[in-house]
């Protein structure tokens, strides 16, 4: 059995000297092909983990370690097509997120073709997350993998620490390189390729042995000079154009609007230094982006050949949004910040979970296939679902909630941290904050569905003006 390839996700990473904080992020919208695919919040601790593991997809079996840590996930609620845990923390502030679907071509695929009976995104967190104590550890782990079982497709995948981001790009069915994000740096990624100049002898990349022989012996590189592995291993097709590359084009002209683009540029920088510090905040707006203040915002007044000319970042089919921040001002037990939402990320707000728990609140953990709107997940889909319908009248009402609702979770967060030096059980202390913070998160995004209900059934087309 085999599942299409998602190939519709956004990620941002951020070094820890181009924060606000001093911290490290990766983040990702993790989105799918259906519109509606419930998603849950959980903890694998220790005794949960496999340790043999059989994917569903490609049947690979892959014997585990026996010393794997605890960390949080996001798997999907409906398992038919297996795990699919898409990001987490570990014990030790080590995160991850997996997987980014890139592009290939077909002279890479014609020398190392995808293995259907290898490993993918359904696996990846499962198979490397338990047991990794840095994020470089965890690009050589799954470099790994890769080589001993393949890949049936190509990926891209993040890790952090308190120190470092990596990304790594999966090449062929067996090869990869990865690159150390530069801590004054930022990355907009979309669905392609997306590393581009390589340099084989730096200390800050990495790669599978045979990467550069491959390229030379097989003439690959179509560059005079350099080794561009976006120009070698990926694409540059029209669908590019209009589905990758704009929504890097946004996210860069956010973060740097001093520098003029072109949104369908082939060329757009994978690595970049933004025009200031970036906050948790700055990283919501990009992965909810729907290209506001331009012709191309599909809730604006352009043509509508115009305004649905690109594929924006916040879409329909986001199922998730997390931010994986690791903290340096703070200690270590709570450093570790699994920033959460669900759904269309045009109506919906980040929640900071403390990462150093045991279980996480059941408003975010359990969401079925059944409609609950006491699920954050169906709650919500059902609020962007109703904005969607007259974005103009309820945005409003939108952006008075996120301020409202990021600064309570904000205080929470500041009194967690100052309280926590105090605390004898930490573990409890810090799944009482996550409670708090979930019912905070439930209560406010209810009252914005009601204050849209309300408000929206005065302008029904259903309605006559006299009084009788």
């Amino acid at each position: 059995m085999q599942k299409p390839i998602k190939g519709s996700c956004t990620t941002v990473l951020v070094g820890k000297k181009a924060s606000i904080d001093g911290s490290t992020m990766i983040s990702r919208n993790d989105d799918g092909h259906e519109a509606l695919d419930p998603q849950r919040f959980v903890v694998v601790n220790p005794e949960d983990q496999p340790r043999h593991y059989q994917a569903v997809i490609s049947g690979v079996q892959i014997q585990l370690p026996d010393n794997p840590m605890r960390y949080t996930s996001i798997p999907n609620s409906l398992l038919t097509n297996g795990i699919w845990p898409a990001a987490g923390i570990n014990s030790e502030n080590i995160a991850m997120s997996a997987t980014e679907t890139i592009t290939t071509n077909p002279r890479i695929q014609g020398l190392d073709p995808f293995v259907p009976g290898g490993i993918g995104e359904e696996d990846i967190v499962t198979l490397v997350l338990p047991y990794i104590h840095s994020a470089k550890e965890g690009v050589e782990r799954l470099g790994a993998l890769l080589e001993e079982f393949g890949t049936y497709e190509p990926n891209g995948i993040a890790f952090s620490d308190k120190d470092s981001v990596w990304w790594l790009e999966t090449i062929g069915g067996h090869h990869w390189a990865a690159v150390r994000i530069p801590d004054d740096a930022y990355v907009v990624a979309p669905n392609r390729m997306n590393i581009d100049h390589f340099d084989f002898d730096s200390a800050d990349t990495l790669c599978s042995a045979d990467l550069k022989t491959l390229i030379d012996d097989n003439n690959l590189n179509p560059d005079f000079e350099g080794y561009n592995l976006r120009h070698i291993f990926g694409s540059a097709s029209i669908k590019d154009t209009v589905y990758n590359n704009p929504r890097t084009w946004y996210g860069q002209r956010y973060f740097n609007p001093e520098i003029k683009q072109d949104p369908i540029d082939q060329d757009l920088p994978f690595i970049c230094h933004a025009n200031r510090k970036i906050s948790i905040e700055d990283v919501k707006f990009v992965l909810s982006a729907h290209f506001e203040n331009t012709e191309y915002d599909p809730y604006g007044s352009a043509p509508e050949d115009v305004k649905t000319r690109f594929r924006p970042i916040g879409i329909n089919r986001n199922h998730n949004v997390h931010i994986l921040q690791i903290r340096n001002n703070v200690p270590a037990e709570i450093a570790g910040i699994h920033w959460l939402a669900y759904g269309a990320n045009t109506f919906n707000t980040v929640v900071p979970f403390y990462a150093n728990v045991n279980d996480t609140p059941e408003s975010y953990k359990n969401a079925t296939g059944t409609f609950d709107l006491n699920n954050m997940y169906w709650l919500s889909c059902t609020t962007a679902l109703l904005g969607d319908t007259d974005y103009d009248f309820y945005v409003d009402m939108r952006n008075t909630f996120e301020l409202e609702a990021m600064s309570a979770y904000h205080a929470i967060q500041n009194e967690t941290d100052k309280a926590f030096a105090d605390q004898k059980d930490v573990t409890a202390f810090l799944e009482a904050a996550n409670n708090k913070l979930a019912s905070e998160s439930l209560n406010r995004q209810t009252a914005l569905l009601g204050q849209m209900v309300i408000a929206g059934s005065e302008h029904m087309k259903l309605r006559y003006n006299l009084n009788d």
